[in-house]
């Protein structure tokens, strides 16, 4: 058996777990080591993955586990997957080893736009939200929804990276949570109303949690009391894949920069020179 790191930028995906006639991350996992030469019928013998990530939800830490040739190392298993997804260490684990029920903690990552954050509230909004609570009303799940919880946070220019940490999540958990975050950081609910939403009455109408926003969203890690090799070369291919999607992404933020400017101030650009 071998555990592999998984990284993938999952805008592209509609979540990890493969699905009737849409395009996931385990699809291409599964298509990937089909072409390296890995024989097997549904999946390899042992197959598990440590996280369920939502479409759009993007993973540093995803980590499969199987039973694999020594040979399978991060760059072979790379070579044959999509620009978006990458295979960057591996470590070998116990023949019962198992992605899912043997990771000890788990965390995300939500890379939420607050310019003007204020510590003292903060740092209210995380202590209320930390610690042992029935999350019902912030899980699509009616299972598994008392969890212990972590919610840390950090200022990064004008984002709040807000690190969620437990053994598991239901699901939708960690993004309806950043809904209440955000709610709460703006002023739009009071302090109280993480209370209300961490009480044991449901939540009706209005009052109710959407999800914000997936693409913010990334699996981080996953602790397992292992230590995973990354592999240079693959590092490599990583690295160059992801910087060229970072220059795509500044490019494009650009252009529609350009574009508002436009509509902001309209009038004749007749050399092209403007907005």
């Amino acid at each position: 058996m071998r555990a592999y790191r998984v990284a993938y930028d999952g805008r592209a995906f509609y979540g990890f777990q493969r699905q009737p006639d849409v395009s996931t991350v385990e699809d291409v996992l599964l298509e990937g080591l089909a072409d390296v030469g890995l024989e097997f019928e549904e999946t390899p013998a042992g197959w598990a993955a440590a996280g369920r990530t939502d479409a759009g939800v993007s993973a540093l830490a995803q980590t499969v586990a199987f039973e694999a040739p020594d040979w399978l190392t991060p760059r072979p298993f790379t070579a044959h997957l999509p620009t978006d997804v990458h295979v960057w260490a591996s470590t070998p684990v116990p023949d019962d080893f198992h992605a899912i029920h043997d990771a000890n903690r788990r965390q995300y990552t939500y890379f939420l736009h607050a310019p003007h954050a204020d510590p003292e509230r903060i740092d209210d909004i995380e202590a209320r939200l930390s610690g042992e609570h029935d999350f019902h009303n912030l899980a699509a799940e009616e299972t598994g929804t008392v969890r212990d919880l972590s919610v840390t946070s950090t200022q990064d220019g004008v984002f709040r990276r807000i690190r969620v940490q437990a053994d598991g999540f239901p699901r939708q958990l960690v993004r309806r949570l950043v809904a209440v975050y955000d709610r709460v950081r703006t002023g739009a609910a009071s302090l109280s109303f993480i209370d209300r939403v961490l009480s044991p009455e449901p939540l009706p109408g209005p009052d109710g949690i959407q999800p914000a926003p997936a693409y913010p969203l990334v699996l981080t890690a996953v602790d397992y009391g292992l230590t995973f090799e990354a592999e240079q070369a693959a590092v490599d291919m990583a690295e160059e894949a992801f910087a060229d999607r970072t220059l795509q992404a500044r490019t494009r933020a650009e252009v529609t920069t350009r574009l508002k400017r436009g509509v902001m101030e309209p009038g004749p650009h007749p050399t092209g020179d403007n907005p």
